[in-house]
């Protein structure tokens, strides 16, 4: 790629961002939805776990696929063709007649956004060479997952409440025409000099590894729960045997790597749990509708909006280790909140609650970003992005599965009909007090691991693994350090 002039370069990342935008939006927007859809669709708690984890996995099983495709074809046409798949897959969820047809579309929208995230990454990661403006860069890009958490619920409150929750899906639709216009006239073609070779079988294994897990804990079935593990072994021995695997295992030597792996699963995790928690307590115990429900998370995405492009600039100055520490304290402290001192009794501990979790949650994300592409080769800078997104989508994932689990082991979910009586509001508190825990457990994990993984001894391993991917790949060159 020639060098671009600085405002083509701006240009290009606010393309960038758009994709992301859209990506972002759609499951937030989507939440507050939730009680909609179920009364509308006679939709179980499963059913709406499904609605939302259909989505999140099928972006996690592709976007290493898509990373590397792009790599290998060229980024732009993957990044072109994934806009046309999820705007025209946003089309398609608005009309959906039934609950398995939404979840066939959302699942559709997944296939076009598994060619956005990582592709998009990688195309910045190209654009940005210089460390400090990469990390600025991501900065901003990780301010547009809190754009999205501030518009998505105040979009789709007011939204669903006017017009009805399928418009939610239209808002995606005029910037996905936008952007591939955009795209077509100033994003230049990229492509790695030595993309890896396609993995049908490794693509396969990270399939149904993921499904089958996801599967095991919506709908606690041991017979899923075994494939899972039979693919992870078949993850684990096949793809170190392969020249060019779908997952390299030898970027995990690099304990920066493996930490920002970690902590994308623990602080997704975090956010996929309590939007879906804190959505169902509004709707379904307070009672309030879709918009008063939107502007009650106000705080903690405007805090994430702040918070996200600062922890660009503090990686940019001072490493990752900070703001993961912040996000760490923070997120755990939410969960405590919740958890020990029933925030939900007071708005003033909920307020609290919220903001502490929107400052952790817009803190982890510039970190992550930034740690899982420094030092590796640039030829493989949409593979090792591809990575950091698929670690969130799991994250996701498996947040919204498990607490879903959780939740509806305790209590029977009325979707939102009406304000609950005290002894409903008392057994959905009850209930939602082991989630909460595992939020703040998650919290916690981004605390530990990221004071791990950040010091002198990390950083050694990251130029050990560099050195050693630079031995088997002469011809590629670094991306930073």
């Amino acid at each position: 790629m020639s060098r671009l002039t600085s405002r083509r370069r701006l240009l290009v990342l606010g393309i960038c961002c758009m994709s992301l935008l859209i990506v972002s939006l759609d499951n937030t927007i989507l939440n507050v939805a939730l009680p909609s859809i179920g009364r509308e669709m006679d939709a179980s708690v499963s059913g709406l776990q499904w609605t939302i984890d259909a989505y999140t996995l099928v972006l996690a099983s592709l976007l290493m696929l898509a990373g590397s495709t792009a790599d290998r074809i060229g980024r732009r046409r993957v990044f072109l063709a994934g806009l046309a798949l999820f705007t025209a897959g946003s089309a398609l969820c608005s009309i959906a007649p039934s609950l398995e047809l939404l979840v066939v579309f959302r699942m559709v929208q997944a296939v076009g956004g598994s060619m956005l995230n990582p592709v998009a990454m990688s195309i910045i990661t190209n654009t940005f060479t210089d460390p400090v403006e990469r990390a600025r860069a991501i900065g901003i890009w990780g301010g547009v997952v809190g754009i999205s958490m501030a518009a998505g619920p105040l979009v789709g409150g007011v939204l669903v409440e006017s017009v009805g929750w399928r418009s939610v899906s239209w808002v995606n639709i005029p910037v996905g025409v936008l952007a591939l216009l955009l795209t077509f006239r100033y994003v230049p073609e990229s492509r790695a000099p030595h993309p890896r070779r396609f993995d049908p079988v490794g693509q396969l294994l990270v399939i149904a590894l993921l499904g089958a897990t996801t599967y095991a804990i919506i709908e606690k079935d041991a017979v899923a729960a075994v494939i899972a593990a039979g693919a992870l072994v078949g993850v684990l021995r096949y793809e170190p045997r392969r020249r060019e695997p779908l997952i390299d295992l030898r970027f995990f030597r690099s304990a920066p790597f493996s930490g920002a792996t970690v902590i994308a699963i623990a602080a997704f995790a975090a956010l996929g749990g309590f939007l879906f928690l804190n959505t169902l307590y509004l709707q379904d115990v307070r009672g309030y509708d879709a918009l008063h429900a939107g502007l009650y998370t106000l705080p903690m995405a405007a805090v994430t909006l702040v918070a996200a492009p600062l922890s660009g600039r503090l990686v940019g100055a001072v490493g990752p280790r900070t703001p993961l520490l912040i996000a760490g304290v923070t997120m755990a402290a939410s969960g405590v909140l919740f958890a020990a001192f029933d925030a939900e009794s007071s708005n003033a501990l909920l307020f609290t609650g919220y903001v502490l979790f929107g400052v952790g949650f817009g803190m982890v994300n510039a970190p992550i970003t930034d740690t899982a592409v420094s030092g590796m080769p640039r030829s493989q800078a949409g593979v090792a992005a591809a990575v950091a997104s698929t670690s969130r989508q799991i994250g996701q994932t498996l947040g919204v599965a498990v607490i879903g689990t959780v939740l509806a082991a305790g209590v029977t979910i009325s979707l939102g009909t009406a304000a609950r009586s005290a002894d409903y509001a008392a057994r959905f508190a009850s209930a939602s007090r082991p989630a909460w825990w595992i939020i703040a457990g998650c919290g916690l994990l981004v605390l530990l691991v990221g004071a791990a993984t950040t010091g002198r001894w990390a950083r050694a391993t990251a130029l050990g693994c560099a050195d050693h991917l630079a031995a088997a790949d002469p011809a590629a060159s670094r991306v930073a350090g």
